[in-house]
């Protein structure tokens, strides 16, 4: 039950070369042991740029255009940061590390030779960090609010490396007006998908992807191109199988509410955006879990400032093979976890939202015990 807040005073010395890595985590559902869980001191309303709006659903990208650049009211962070609180304190009651970034302050201005921006928060390093086995992947992110995002982890990842675990980061993207498909709209309901990325750069973001041991599943989306996923591919190597996973969401952004892995042989998937005919076949040996609708939410501030779509009740973190936690105030899919077998651990998160997720965002798994295997 320990919380680690790393400083900026770590030692970068490299590890010795018998140090074992204290990064460990092949999957999303083994034994959960130290994770990294976001912040939101600091936390500013993320840019206007199409690659961010087109994200963001319906009022809320309209209202999010308007006071992009101004920090998040404490109306919006105080009851966030109250679950967020209990979210940390119920994982160290789990006999879980929870380990923090610095807070930071992302209202500051950054620029390129080509662009300038503000910030956002370290809300969700799920998107900006990628676990495999005892590597962490800096990704390439396509918003360019989130450019600099992985610098309020660095003092973590020195001391992870410090202590033996390998530390990679994806090339910068140059993010200039040749990445992105100036004519882009959102397609209407029965319209093919299509993706405001164009392939000028490999961008991703770590949270289009889930691992299952030796086989990662992976979604295009409007973070996510195709030469990002070609780049992993190469990265990891012939000891790796990346899939890509079709879906119909019409402004697809990270795969964890869309499907996710709640252990070996059993799949959660989104009815709405997934079609399982078209799953890769190893997939279909599975045991296919359909999310069951998400209870409304009544609140009208709620909805109107969320970043996230309506499938948040799929956005859950497993802590092992049985128990996954869970937001109370999704009672059907807490009854359809107890239907196939889980144990939900309830926690209050709906406020997370406005920050870009829920439970499965807010962390980052950094070891769970368990080894690499194949699982197909």
């Amino acid at each position: 039950m320990i919380a680690r807040t790393i400083g900026p005073d770590i030692s970068p010395d490299a590890a010795p070369a018998e140090q074992i890595s204290p990064v460990n985590s092949h999957n999303e559902w083994d034994p959960l042991e130290e994770v990294i869980v976001g912040r939101l001191e600091g936390a500013t309303i993320p840019s206007g740029d199409p690659v961010v709006t087109c994200n963001i659903p319906g009022m809320a990208a309209r209202v999010q255009s308007l006071v992009a650049g101004f920090r998040y009211p404490k109306s919006m962070i105080e009851p966030a940061q109250r679950e967020l609180d209990g979210f940390v304190a119920l994982l160290q009651s789990l006999g879980i590390v929870v380990t923090r970034p610095e807070p930071v302050d992302h209202k500051k201005r950054f620029s390129t030779p080509e662009w300038s921006s503000h910030g956002f928060c370290n809300s969700c390093p799920r998107d900006s960090m990628l676990v495999i086995g005892d590597e962490i992947i800096e990704t390439p992110m396509a918003w360019p609010c989130r450019y600099f995002e992985t610098h309020s982890y660095r003092p973590i990842l020195k001391d992870y490396f410090r202590r033996g675990a390998r530390w990679t980061a994806a090339p910068r993207p140059q993010l200039t007006k040749e990445l992105f498909d100036a004519e882009f709209r959102v397609p209407e309901k029965g319209e093919p998908i299509s993706y405001i990325l164009t392939e000028f750069e490999p961008v991703f973001d770590a949270a289009d992807f889930f691992r299952c041991g030796r086989d990662l599943f992976v979604t295009r989306s409007n973070v996510t191109n195709a030469s990002g996923i070609e780049w992993l591919r190469r990265h990891l190597g012939d000891g790796y199988r990346i899939h890509e996973i079709e879906s119909r969401c019409p402004n697809p952004m990270h795969i964890d509410t869309t499907i996710l892995p709640l252990g070996p042989g059993k799949l959660l998937i989104n009815p709405e955006y997934i079609d399982v005919d078209r799953l890769p076949a190893i997939l279909k040996k599975w045991d296919i879990l359909v999310a069951p609708e998400p209870d409304p939410i009544a609140d009208r501030m709620l909805k109107l400032t969320s970043l996230c779509g309506k499938w948040l009740n799929m956005n859950v973190l497993t802590v092992d093979e049985k128990r996954v936690i869970v937001d109370p105030h999704h009672t059907a899919t807490i009854r359809a976890m107890e239907k196939w077998g889980f144990e939900p651990i309830p926690c209050e998160f709906l406020h997370y939202a406005a920050f870009g997720g829920a439970f499965h965002c807010a962390t980052l798994d950094i070891r769970r015990r368990g080894t690499l295997e194949s699982y197909f």
